[in-house]
């Protein structure tokens, strides 16, 4: 049976619908970086879903050719992810979606090394016929974060965050966006099939204790 990480790390993946704290390890995804409004069609962020589904599916699936990984097992791909963030912004701006940056991600099993993701890569541009070349590898360490399932359309997301937030303080936690720590969504169902009040997103927010803002 595929390994599945939502069901093995159901603490990442399926997280209560209340905020809660949580440290986050250290992981590595396949990534793409870009700018924009991730609705926009034929833009840059559904671009970069097909990418990386592209290469993902080209590890998962070398079980079937020549190319034998070592370390190998098989997995059910990990759901998209994403970081945002947005200049001078503390956290995000959803009424601003067309000034958003953005991470997409998709985890990697503990057996991809570099040089296995920059074979999936090359591998994928040449079998699916499309140009992988923007997908990274990208080590991702989050440390202390709240946490919270949000169910409902993402333009809602907005009142479970000053929720979260609001959670974290009475912990005597804060927000920190400092130093390469960003707003992180985990999708646990596709938006094209689904109906928005029934979407299901994990939310975290990095933290700090109070005691450390200047």
């Amino acid at each position: 049976m595929a390994f599945d990480y939502k069901k093995a790390y159901k603490e990442f993946y399926v997280p209560p619908k209340k905020p809660h704290m949580i440290t986050i390890p250290s992981m590595n995804f396949l990534a793409v970086r870009g700018q924009g409004d991730p609705n926009e069609e034929q833009g840059a962020y559904k671009e970069s879903i097909a990418l990386l589904y592209g290469t993902a599916y080209t590890i998962k699936m070398s079980k079937m050719g020549a190319k034998k990984l070592e370390g190998y097992f098989d997995f059910v791909v990990p759901p998209l992810e994403g970081i945002w963030w947005q200049d001078g912004v503390p956290g995000v701006d959803y009424t601003h979606k067309e000034t958003f940056q953005w991470i997409s991600l998709i985890r990697l099993p503990e057996f991809v090394t570099k040089d296995v993701f920059e074979w999936a890569r090359d591998e994928a541009s040449r079998k699916k016929r499309i140009d992988c070349a923007k997908v990274v590898f990208f080590s991702y360490k989050e440390g202390l974060c709240v946490q919270c399932m949000h169910i409902g359309p993402y333009d809602q997301e907005p009142t479970t965050v000053q929720w979260m937030v609001q959670a974290a303080k009475e912990q005597g936690y804060v927000p920190d966006f400092a130093n390469g720590r960003y707003h992180h969504e985990i999708y646990l169902t596709d938006a094209r099939r689904t109906r928005p009040e029934n979407q299901k997103t994990v939310i975290r927010i990095p933290l700090h204790p109070v005691h450390m803002e200047k």
